[in-house]
């Protein structure tokens, strides 16, 4: 009875986190190359450099602040979404994933060796990349989620066909002109 209950109460659970593995997946195409040109400039190998040397608790401090900044922001934008401010709801959004992927990953990954160190915070890291795994794998064993991936698929080929036929006509009209 327990097990049937502890399910029940987690349905409403994975809805959210499956919402935001999919809309994560779908971003991270158009992202990426935001991040590789943020990173591409000499500053931030720089910055980076010096935040590897920074000891563990000067990382975290410095993790904290876009930290901070980020996740109120998104938060914020749920609720102007929520009350029907569609336009200042998503550049709100934007504007605290874009200082998520650019400030927090980054001081992140620069130092997350060291982050690794504090004992807390490795414990921490490891619990959530577990309930994310889990949580995952629920996601991907489910019916919506294979059919949401077959419908990527098609999508996939229909845009590689297109963008082939695209680019068969272009050739074509370069060499008829």
């Amino acid at each position: 009875m327990r097990t049937r209950l502890f399910r029940l109460l987690l349905v409403p659970v994975d809805l959210v986190v499956a919402l935001v593995i999919v809309l994560d997946e779908l971003a991270r195409p158009l992202y990426r190359p935001l991040l590789a040109w943020f990173g591409s400039f000499r500053i931030v190998a720089r910055i980076e450099a010096a935040i590897g040397r920074l000891p563990p608790y000067g990382v975290l401090a410095l993790l904290a602040v876009p930290f901070a900044v980020a996740e109120p922001l998104k938060l914020l934008s749920l609720v102007l979404l929520a009350r029907g401010a569609w336009f200042g709801g998503i550049v709100l959004m934007a504007i605290g994933h874009l200082t998520s992927f650019l400030l927090v990953e980054r001081i992140y990954h620069a130092g997350r060796a060291q982050l690794l160190t504090i004992g807390w915070f490795a414990r921490c890291m490891v619990w959530l990349d577990r309930i994310r795994e889990v949580v995952v794998e629920r996601v991907k064993a489910s019916a919506a989620w294979r059919r949401a991936a077959a419908l990527a698929r098609a999508v996939r080929e229909r845009g590689r066909a297109w963008l082939a036929w695209l680019s068969g006509r272009r050739q074509r009209d370069r060499n008829s002109g």
